[in-house]
C-alpha cells in the first residue's frame, strides 16, 4: 500500500511539482504551509483533514467575488482548491501603518458598496469557522441577522451549556425586538462576514488583504463592529476613511453591539468559556435603548 506525501498531494493539486513543504503559522482550525515549486512560484496552502464537502469551495467563492469589486479591498489569488486543500497566492507581510489603515478604510467602503443581490451567502453552503452558515436568502437584514445569525448560535450555545438562562434570555429580547433595534434599513452590502483583525493582512506592500471569508450579503456596520470588537491598529483612521468615502446611517456606533453579537455567540459555541456571558452583556446594551 502506498501513502501519498503532502508534497505529491500538493502536485497534484497545483499542477506542477512541489520542491518544499514548510508549516506556518495559521488559525486555531487549518493546517498552513508555504509551498514552492519548481518554477519558482510560492504559495500559501490551508489543509483541514476531512474537511465537509464544499467547505474550502465557498471559502474560495468569496475571494474570488471579494477580489472582482474594482478599487475595493484586494485579496490573495485562489490557484488551487481540493475539498481539504486551499491553495492562495503568498503574500510578503509588513508592519501596520496610518497610510495603509486609511487605504483600508476607503477600500472597506468600496468592497461594501459594490453590494449583493440579497442578504445570505453567495455559495450553497457557508461557514463561519468549522460551524456552518445558514445561507438564506432573507428579504431583510433584520430576518436575516435574527433568525440566520443569532438565533440558531443561540440555540446550539444554549444546547451545549455555553450560555446560562438569563443571558440566553436577553438574547432572545434582542432578537424579539429586532425591528426596533437594526436601525434604518439598507440594501444588501458584500460584507466579508468575519473581518477580526486575524483575517486582515498587512502587506509589504502597504495594501491590506482580506483572508479566511464568510462572505455573504450583508450589513456594512457588522464588518466593522467585528473590527472593532477584538481590536485593529489604527482603527480611529480606518473609520475617519471609511465614513469620508460612505458615511454610516446616525446611531452606527449604538448598534455595534448588536451587529457584535453574532459573532460573540459564535465564540461561545465553538470555545465557551466567558464568551456565553459576553453575549448577554452584548444583549442588554442592545436592549438597553428601548428604555432610553
Amino acid at each position: 500500500m502506498t501513502t501519498t506525501t503532502p508534497a505529491e498531494a500538493l502536485t497534484d493539486m497545483l499542477g506542477e511539482k512541489v520542491d518544499d513543504v514548510s508549516p506556518v503559522g495559521g488559525g486555531d482550525i487549518c493546517h498552513a504551509f508555504m509551498v514552492r515549486t519548481t518554477s519558482g512560484r510560492t504559495s500559501f496552502v490551508k489543509r483541514l483533514a476531512g474537511a465537509a464537502d464544499g467547505f474550502f469551495a465557498s471559502e474560495a467563492e468569496g475571494l474570488r467575488r471579494l477580489a472582482e469589486v474594482h478599487d475595493g479591498v484586494p485579496v490573495p489569488h485562489v490557484l488551487a482548491v481540493d475539498r481539504e486543500h486551499l491553495a492562495l497566492e503568498w503574500i510578503a507581510s509588513g508592519a501596520p501603518s496610518v497610510p495603509a489603515a486609511e487605504r483600508f478604510g476607503r477600500a472597506l467602503a468600496t468592497t461594501h458598496r459594490h453590494g449583493c443581490d440579497a442578504f445570505g451567502a453567495l455559495s450553497a453552503r457557508g461557514w463561519i469557522g468549522t460551524l456552518e452558515l445558514p445561507v438564506g436568502p432573507w428579504p431583510s437584514w433584520n430576518r436575516m441577522w435574527a433568525e440566520g445569525r443569532l438565533a440558531p448560535y443561540l440555540r446550539s450555545a444554549r444546547d451545549s451549556g455555553s450560555i446560562s438562562k438569563r443571558d440566553a434570555a436577553d438574547v432572545e429580547r434582542v432578537i424579539d425586538s429586532i425591528d426596533t433595534v437594526a436601525g434604518p434599513p439598507e440594501s444588501a452590502s458584500l460584507v466579508h462576514g468575519d473581518l477580526w483583525a486575524g483575517n486582515v493582512l498587512w502587506a509589504e506592500d502597504g495594501q491590506n488583504r482580506l483572508v479566511d471569508p464568510a462572505a455573504q450579503g450583508g450589513h456594512r456596520e457588522s464588518d466593522l463592529a467585528m473590527l472593532a470588537l477584538f481590536g485593529f491598529p489604527y482603527l480611529d483612521r480606518v473609520l475617519a476613511s471609511y465614513l469620508e468615502t460612505w458615511p454610516l446611517a446616525d446611531g452606527w456606533k449604538d448598534r455595534q453591539p448588536l451587529h457584535q453579537l453574532h459573532p460573540v455567540l459564535v465564540h461561545a459555541v465553538l470555545f465557551g468559556g466567558s464568551y456565553g456571558h459576553q453575549a448577554g452583556q452584548l444583549a442588554r446594551l442592545v436592549v438597553g435603548r428601548l428604555r432610553s
